[in-house]
């Protein structure tokens, strides 16, 4: 810490915390918001998130035992709180960073974390995971999970509430209500959620604690009679939750210590079976004015200036990824009504918002729900629209099934745009791009494409639009182009040809996606040491180039694939066509390079994709090492 201060420095773990007086908690939640603001104006990140929840972290750590009560965040975006008062105080300024903290909640690295998270709405699940486990043990500690109001509107979410509800197993979930998840939550959930929060149940803070204590002496008495149930209608209006079988207490402020931890106590203690929501009204951004005043309420930001709230972001002229694909979306809903765009709670990172200013009718924002977005847009195919699924590559994972059963059985021309391909950098491994290409190239018709540049990328959206009687996928990074005038609407490629990038003798380099830049600087590497290398952009994983790869397969004595995904994807597949065609019996000598078969933490993309071994250095050793064994005479300079 770069800062005194009376409470917080003596506060490591929650077992010190707990050794404060109760009238000193809120002086002790300041000091947390007023160092995790510090932190990541220094790091980077997610501080919105986290600053909404300092009084609830300080409350739900004073009032439980953890780690022996199990206490799970879901996504992980507001754990910044909870890591300064877990252990990791001292470690703060290492968030995303090599060899740092992590973004998220992580099993490795606390035992305050008890299961990991970064994709949403999975704790409720966890939760009574745990809490089954523990009453099979006769484990009496208690589980707490702490979901968003945008978290919860998600299927997962309520799978896990139906679950729980017919489980009569205890356990307590905090739904925290700010309104505002990454983008703003959509829906009928958040309708409902906005109706409990204005309407004649929320009460004051003696009416609350009144309320509340009531109620749950009465529950959990056997004689509670009708005048429980009264109570019980009267505190929660009938709501979904309880009728899903929890018990609801709420509306409550959850930034008044002195609401949430008489509630908070009450849960703990109570010998109610079954599962207890708490309903908690919070504002993300929270004590920062700058926050509080911003549209996103600082969800993720990058590092800025404490005094004046400005972020200082890195000047390009480069054009981004996202915004090539959402403008030239755009270009083309302008001439095709049947284009609709399709976003699952993430229209800002995707570039969805651009095209929703455009089209407000034809943009979908589902909320997280990447499932139905799926199926959703199958359906809008059906009908003859042009659906483009714009979902991240690890967000698209939560869909497999839809795509497998309802996309591409039928041979649906959905059009997926695959953003965040690749390894993305602070977000690590949970937010990888690491399996599309794999897990798509696998299914029969699918046609999937993968960038090298932006102008390659205008292309490929260009010819997906008139893709109209199978699926298509075209994967793309996080971040800049390579500074390339971008070509017009009108320019397309013929679906499964590649182009030759430079022509060679010796080796062949099958390049698909960005590591384009990388390929070329490993050949000019090779050059110097008397290598001739021929590089192909290959653009498709399927349908392959066959007759520009078996060409080069013949006429050259190496041959590498380059791929920024696991294996299996587009490695595998040209080894197969090779192995299927008898090339190997004419001594090609062939090897692919992929991701690693481990998971990259967060790190820098450069640093990760050295640690992956695809830089350009690693290409022409790789190249190099199959060419000349250790008893061939060294190669001369030209």
């Amino acid at each position: 810490m770069t800062q005194n201060y009376k409470f917080l420095d003596n506060i490591n773990f929650p077992s010190d915390l707990k050794k404060i007086s109760e009238k000193d908690l809120q002086k002790v939640s300041d000091e947390v918001r007023k160092e995790m603001i510090s932190a990541v104006s220094e790091t980077g990140g997610h501080l919105g998130a986290g600053l909404g929840v300092v009084e609830l972290t300080v409350a739900l750590h004073y009032v439980f035992d953890t780690p022996n009560d199990k206490l799970i965040w879901d996504v992980g975006h507001q754990s910044y709180p909870h890591k300064i008062i877990t252990g990791r105080k001292k470690k703060i300024r290492t968030l995303r960073q090599g060899n740092g903290l992590s973004g998220f909640t992580k099993r490795s690295e606390s035992e305050y974390d008890p299961f990991g998270a970064a994709h949403s709405s999975t704790s409720i699940s966890s939760a009574l995971g745990i809490a089954e486990a523990n009453k099979l043990a006769n484990k009496t500690s208690n589980v707490i999970a702490v979901i968003g109001d945008g978290a919860i509107s998600a299927g997962m979410a309520y799978e896990a509430m139906n679950n729980a509800g017919a489980s009569k197993t205890k356990m307590i979930v905090i739904l925290n209500d700010n309104d505002m998840s990454i983008a703003k939550p959509v829906g009928a959930m958040r309708t409902y959620l906005a109706k409990l929060f204005t309407g004649k149940i929320y009460f004051s803070f003696r009416e609350t604690l009144k309320l509340i204590t009531s109620a749950f002496s009465k529950r959990f008495s056997a004689k509670a009679g009708k005048a429980e149930d009264f109570l019980r209608s009267a505190v929660t209006g009938g709501t979904l939750f309880s009728s899903l079988g929890f018990y609801y207490a709420g509306p409550i402020d959850g930034h008044d210590l002195n609401d949430l931890i008489p509630i908070l106590k009450n849960a703990r203690d109570s010998k109610h079976e079954g599962p207890i929501m708490i309903h908690v009204k919070t504002q993300k951004g929270k004590g920062y004015s700058y926050a509080e005043k911003a549209t996103d309420n600082y969800h993720g930001v990058s590092k800025f200036n404490v005094e004046t709230g400005e972020q200082i972001k890195s000047i390009s002229n480069l054009p981004a990824y996202t915004k090539v694909f959402a403008n030239t979306l755009v270009k083309h809903a302008q001439k095709d009504s049947k284009i609709v765009g399709i976003t699952a709670a993430m229209p800002g990172g995707t570039g969805m918002d651009i095209f929703g200013k455009e089209f407000p009718k034809r943009m979908f924002d589902v909320g997280i729900a990447e499932q139905h977005a799926v199926t959703f847009s199958a359906g809008l195919a059906t009908e003859g629209y042009k659906p483009y699924a714009a979902i991240y590559s690890t967000f698209l994972q939560r869909a497999y099934d839809q795509v497998v059963h309802d996309v591409a059985i039928q041979s649906l021309p959905v059009r997926f745009a695959i953003d965040r391909a690749g390894l993305v950098g602070a977000d690590g491994s949970t937010h990888a791009g690491s399996f599309d290409i794999t897990y798509l190239s696998t299914l029969p018709n699918f046609i999937v494409m993968a960038a090298s540049d932006e102008a390659e990328l205008v292309k490929m959206i260009n010819t997906s639009v008139d893709i109209n009687d199978k699926p298509c996928a075209i994967r793309y990074p996080r971040g800049n182009g390579v500074g390339l005038e971008l070509p017009s609407i009108d320019e397309k490629i013929e679906i499964g040809k590649g182009r030759i990038i430079q022509q060679g003798k010796q080796a062949c380099i099958l390049s698909l996606g960005t590591r384009l830049e990388e390929c070329k600087f490993a050949a000019e590497e090779l050059k110097s040491k008397g290598v001739s290398t021929t590089i192909i952009d290959a653009r498709f994983a399927k349908p392959l180039d066959r007759e520009l790869i078996l060409k080069c397969a013949r006429e050259h004595e190496v041959m590498i694939t380059i791929e920024e995904g696991s294996i299996g994807g587009f490695g595998s597949h040209v080894k197969n066509l090779l192995a299927e065609t008898g090339v190997f019996d004419k001594g090609l000598k062939f090897r692919s390079m992929t991701l690693p078969d481990s998971f990259i933490d967060q790190d820098t993309p450069k640093n990760m994709y050295e640690l992956a071994g695809l830089s350009s250095s690693q290409i022409s050793k790789k190249i190099l090492d199959i060419l000349f064994t250790k008893d061939s005479i060294k190669v001369v300079k030209n």
